[in-house]
């Protein structure tokens, strides 16, 4: 049966998912969770949570899908034995080296690998399959039928979002927010840096193409491809930031069109809470420029109809749709917004009104034009009817019971519900009536008072044998029935953990620090070998995310899980930063594959990195292999999307040039052959001078991507100098050059 997942960012939302028919819910903890911003749970209501849920065989799944610095792992491994303890179904995880500790420490608690780790084809599966992986969250990027492929061949439960936020670059692979923003988006605090409004400007002729916000994605809505849908295991609901009025409409709306009694209507009321206008997908195929919508990046609520007179400060407003008083609306005027409560609602006569389904007026001291669009943004009485449904009972279990009620004996009771049996036995002796005996009617009534409970009634067994039993002790008996079998379902789970083996230990003899280089032209790979860089990365580059694998010969950089399962019996290879790789563990899990070098995320700074080193080699008894980049203009995202053909530049962009601005610098466009985007930082990373200060590292990586040959040879002469001891104290032009994170936390 497919699953139903739900978020809940808070106890409230978590009851309105389960309200309205979700079959699982994901929630956060105040750590470790990729939405930090969201209120989240502690233990204590994490524990209440997995009780209200587990009552109900409603599953949880905790997020801890960040990545995991050094001095963070004994915590993360801690917190992971607390969940176990509570109860948890499963952990959802980014890092490496968390997945591997769900793996090797746990029975009972599934380990399920999150979007954020790139994983879009059946190599990558099948590789998190093999290390012990008991589901797979697809990349959003992934066409419906390559995710019905890869769950029939790697036969793992698959994982799919079909609701809610979408993020514009490849999930896992942006690093926007935390190398321009300081908030990184790996650590769950993304400042939604892809939402702001940027001018794209054609570098060679100099001109703008626009302002506006181009690179912020739609919401995703699949409710049109049930069907479909219905072939994956999991379909989740992205919204942990979300109101519970808003889950509970997107759950309702999904478990109707599951249970085939969904509507047209039902489908249109998704429009009623937040959304920024939806979009199918890539997951069915939706064309690249229409998956942003570039007019605004929040609540675009729906039309309702348009200002079609003013007299005075009286609007004339032309209805398509009801509007109440209470309402919330959106008046769009010359790409600004006018957004108000709609306090006072008048007819033509003047005389304030409740509603209206043609037209109506209103006062407002903004000025507004004849024309301007009018939305709501908040239907008042649509929110009420959704509040209402908050804490009610989706379904009901049935209780049944045998009742065992004989003269100058004590009362007993066998209940039976939620695939258990428990016995009641009363303290007191029944008696034997004298005028009424107790009928099976009014044993029926008593029991029949369950709506506190997740009980109904069915089946009551009782032979009259002329005892008087007071109401007194019938509702005792249901109260203790109904908590005992609550006490049995939830003290059914298991809590097991595993023994744990003895690693083989895995270390590399010092190397002399030498120099390697990444290029995008022919240009750049000549003037690398000029000037006398042995290990180049350029044609044998396997990108994460872009899995056309074909044969290759010799060492390969390799930037995602796929690419090392298909490659690692066939080509020495290095991993590439995308992996996100901030911690010892995820370090020697790479070796274990294969890995001759990991390449250190961009994310980490020089005492992160010297805590890194340290806790391998304790654990390890010698050191790790490590690349790291010194040089060059961080990819900021990776992306399918296409913000020039958005822009209407498609088949153009190999004749120019492009480039994104804000009010902070420019972020220039590098548009690929198979129509990706990767969006680089405007500022150079240049820790040219501090590699004579950073210990540990065996490779030094220059990522070349928009330099010229003269330029990547004089760089590469200074980063010779520099490897060489040219200086021993960092001296950064602060002009061009900026250190990015390095010498910073990373919040």
């Amino acid at each position: 049966m497919t699953e139903l997942l739900a978020p809940a960012g808070n106890m409230q939302a978590l009851k309105a998912a389960i309200s309205n028919g979700c079959d699982a819910i994901y929630l956060g903890m105040q750590k470790f969770g990729a939405r930090a911003y969201s209120s989240n749970f502690d233990l204590e209501l994490l524990k209440e949570a997995v009780q209200y849920a587990h009552l109900r065989n409603v599953k949880i799944y905790v997020t801890m899908n960040t990545i995991v610095f050094e001095n963070e792992v004994l915590e993360m491994k801690a917190q992971m034995h607390e969940l176990n303890e509570i109860g948890v179904d499963g952990i959802i995880v980014q890092d490496l080296a968390a997945f591997d500790y769900v793996v090797k420490n746990f029975f009972d608690m599934e380990v399920h690998c999150s979007t954020q780790m790139g994983i879009d084809d059946l190599d990558g599966t099948l590789l998190f399959k093999e290390l012990g992986a008991k589901r797979v969250v697809m990349a959003r990027e992934v066409p419906i039928e390559k995710v019905k492929e890869i769950k029939r061949i790697a036969k793992i439960p698959i994982e799919i979002f079909v609701h809610g936020a979408l993020c514009v670059s490849y999930s896992g692979n942006c690093l926007m927010s935390g190398l321009i923003g300081y908030r990184s988006g790996n650590r769950g605090r993304c400042v939604g840096s892809c939402r702001k409004e940027y001018e794209l400007i054609d570098k060679t002729t100099d001109t703008s193409l626009g302002k506006n916000y181009i690179l912020s994605t739609k919401d995703l809505n699949t409710i049109d491809y049930i069907n479909d849908l219905k072939e994956i295991d999991s379909l989740k609901i992205e919204g942990r930031m979300k109101e519970p009025a808003y889950v509970a409409n997107v759950v309702s709306k999904y478990r109707m069109a599951l249970d085939n009694k969904i509507t047209e209507e039902d489908k249109e009321n998704l429009n009623k809470t937040f959304n920024r206008t939806f979009t199918k997908g890539y997951l069915f195929h939706e064309d690249k420029k229409d998956i942003t919508n570039i007019l605004r990046p929040n609540n675009f609520g729906y039309e309702i109809g348009r200002i079609t007179k003013i007299v005075k400060d009286m609007y004339e407003i032309t209805l398509t749709r009801t509007l109440n008083q209470n309402d919330i609306i959106r008046i769009s005027h010359n790409n600004e917004d006018v957004n108000l409560t709609v306090v006072k609602l008048y007819d033509k006569d003047g005389n304030l009104i409740n509603k209206a389904d043609d037209v109506c007026y209103i006062k407002i001291k903004e000025k507004i034009s004849k024309g301007d669009l009018v939305y709501i943004t908040k239907d008042y009485f649509y929110y009420k009817e959704l509040e209402s449904s908050l804490e009610k009972e989706f379904m009901r279990f049935k209780l049944d019971i045998r009742v065992y009620a004989y003269p100058d004996s004590k009362l007993i009771i066998d209940g039976s519900g939620l695939g258990f049996n428990y016995l009641y036995e009363s303290e007191e002796i029944v008696e034997k009536a004298i005028n009424n005996p107790t009928t099976k009617e009014k044993v029926i009534k008593q029991f029949s008072r369950l709506n506190d409970t997740i009980f109904e009634l069915d089946h009551v067994d009782f032979e009259e044998l002329g005892a008087f039993i007071p109401a007194k002790l019938l509702n005792a008996a249901r109260r203790d029935i109904v908590c005992g079998l609550y006490d049995l379902k939830l003290n059914s789970q298991k809590k097991r953990t595993k023994a744990l083996k003895e690693k083989e230990k895995i270390s590399f003899a010092p190397e002399k620090p030498y120099l390697t280089a990444s290029v995008m032209t022919k240009e750049q790979y000549d003037a690398c070998v000029s000037c006398g860089i042995k290990e180049i990365y350029f044609e044998n580059v396997v990108r994460r995310n872009q899995n056309d694998y074909k044969e290759k010969e010799g060492q390969l950089l390799i930037g995602g899980y796929g690419g090392i399962y298909h490659y690692r019996k066939t080509n020495p290879f290095v991993t590439d930063y995308s992996l996100n790789v901030v911690n010892s563990a995820s370090c020697y899990e790479l070796y274990r594959l294969g890995a001759k070098r990991v390449t250190l995320s961009y994310e980490l700074n020089k005492r992160q990195i010297e805590d890194l080193i340290n806790a391998y080699y304790e654990e390890n008894d010698g050191y790790p292999a490590l690349e790291m980049i010194v040089y060059g203009k961080a990819p900021l995202m990776f992306t399918k999307y296409c913000p020039l053909k958005k822009m209407n530049q498609c088949s153009i962009c190999k004749r120019s040039s492009y480039e994104l601005k804000d009010e902070h610098g420019t972020f220039p466009i590098i548009c690929h052959d198979d129509c990706t985007t990767t969006i680089l930082n405007g500022k150079t990373l240049n820790l040219l001078d501090e590699m004579s200060c950073i210990k540990g590292i065996e490779a030094f990586r220059l990522n070349f991507t928009v330099e010229s040959k003269e330029e990547v040879v004089k760089t590469i002469n200074k980063a010779f100098s520099k490897l060489n001891g040219g200086m021993d104290k960092a001296v950064f032009n602060q002009e061009t050059d900026t250190r990015g994170h390095f010498n910073k936390e990373i919040l």
